[in-house]
């Protein structure tokens, strides 16, 4: 089979990831700022749309963060864009529209749990546990490989699903302490061969002034 890079793009900057608060399935909008980043993140990808890859295709998320930034980015390579409901942000349940602060208090050992990256533990209020949101998203990953042999894919997603893409490429346990950036709009590379997934870059950021890192980021572990 052809080789394949998809180029994972987190979507731009929100209101609430300015405030920490986790947004899940909570369909937020960019904020101005985040309008700014799809835009200059759609200048950078048209500037590197050839080289022995093509760009075949560009999908988003279905939450509206992700496909208003996703939007300008297809307009730039004359594509059309397409859904990829797999690629949706974790499900947190009672932790959505909260702070980590917050949660701290009315959510303690659920947050400790979180914390703790229990693989099987499903979040409280209907949220998924960390293996079934791994394995919805490397399910994802693979069917956009196969479906694109011999091409490059521009798909835009959120931190979440960053994270469990950088531990589908590198083998990293998903229980292991997260030391990898995920930042709102950088571009995150990982090949396909065939067989196995590979890390070929990682929160790319040259064309932005300013990025924000997933809520993981806080100081809370």
């Amino acid at each position: 089979m052809s080789r394949v890079e998809l180029v994972l793009v987190r979507h731009g900057v929100t209101a609430w990831n300015k405030d920490r608060r986790f947004q899940g399935h909570i369909d937020i909008p960019l904020d101005a700022e985040g309008e700014r980043q799809a835009r200059r993140a759609a200048r950078r990808l048209a500037a590197e749309a050839g080289g022995p890859l093509p760009i075949g295709a560009v999908y988003a998320s279905d939450l509206s963060r992700a496909r208003q930034t996703a939007a300008p980015i297809a307009e730039a390579l004359g594509l059309a864009l397409q859904d990829a409901p797999g690629l949706r942000e974790r499900h947190y349940g009672a932790f959505e529209g909260r702070t980590g602060e917050e949660l701290q208090r009315e959510h303690a050992e659920a947050f400790n749990r979180w914390r703790a990256r229990e693989p099987d533990f499903p979040l409280p209020g209907g949220g998924e546990s960390l293996r079934a949101f791994h394995r919805r998203v490397e399910d994802a990953l693979l069917a956009l490989a196969r479906r694109h042999p011999g091409q490059r894919v521009v798909a835009v997603t959120h931190g979440g699903v960053l994270d469990c893409a950088y531990r589908v490429a590198t083998g990293l346990d998903l229980a292991a302490e997260r030391r990898h950036d995920l930042l709102n709009a950088s571009l995150n590379r990982i090949g396909w061969d065939g067989e196995r997934f590979s890390l070929l870059g990682w929160a790319d950021v040259a064309h932005l002034e300013h990025s924000e890192d997933d809520v993981e980021a806080r100081a809370w572990r």
